[in-house]
């Protein structure tokens, strides 16, 4: 199927596949197909599974989960919260980066691609993976939680000590899918304009994460974007 065939990272295809060939997957690449006909979709197709090209199943020491991909055009690469370089911060990933600042004394970059922290082992996943461009929500409930679902409790049961960073109530009705005697779950409000206020700011998810990493003798991570 054109640009939703699973081209994705071999350590991710070989724990995937039985979901790749499940019939809701099927289903999906061609309620995509479809979608592609009529409207346009965002991210790119090559770039749908670019959290995990980024970050191998090996790689992964923190699961930051957001909820759909940005829908305004240039936005989206694969990676949530993150936007490529030289586009606007969005005004949650500006609360994301001000808590980083705040918690870490990590500078404020002029990019906000989050590419960097993929690289390192922060798989940056959205729950749905596609979205119709400029209606947000509008790929939900096609498919894809069931694909990142089955990604959450691949990791959970397959890995240990792995960090969960869960904002917002959405991605906290994930817990249920993460064993939390063998992984570290860190639940806040959501970094939106709405709630930052409410309990994201000062969260300090960011140094509680590596200092988790740490003591379960994992590298952790460098946050610094600057």
């Amino acid at each position: 199927m054109p640009e939703i065939n699973p081209d994705i990272e071999q350590s991710w295809k070989e724990r995937l596949m039985s979901e790749f060939s499940s019939p809701y997957f099927s289903a999906l690449k061609q309620f995509l197909v479809e979608e592609k006909r009529q409207y346009t979709i965002f991210p790119p197709g090559k770039l749908i599974f670019n959290a995990f090209n980024l970050t191998p199943f090996d790689h992964v020491k923190v699961v930051l989960l957001g909820q759909d991909p940005y829908h305004n055009v240039g936005q989206a690469h694969g990676l949530c919260f993150s936007v490529p370089d030289g586009m606007p911060h969005p005004k949650s990933l500006i609360n994301i980066l001000k808590e980083l600042h705040d918690d870490t004394g990590a500078g404020i970059p002029k990019n906000g691609n989050l590419t960097y922290w993929a690289k390192q082992g922060v798989l940056l996943l959205n729950a749905t993976l596609s979205v119709r461009a400029h209606q947000a929500g509008s790929h939900q409930n096609k498919g894809w939680e069931n694909f990142t679902d089955a990604v959450i409790r691949c990791i959970s049961e397959n890995k240990s000590h792995v960090v969960f960073m869960l904002w917002g109530k959405y991605a906290q009705a994930k817990e249920t899918l993460i064993d939390q005697k063998k992984h570290c779950i860190l639940k806040a409000v959501h970094p939106s304009p709405l709630s930052a206020s409410r309990g994201f700011f000062g969260c300090k998810h960011f140094s509680q994460a590596n200092a988790y990493l740490v003591q379960a003798g994992i590298a952790p991570i460098d946050w610094s974007l600057t």
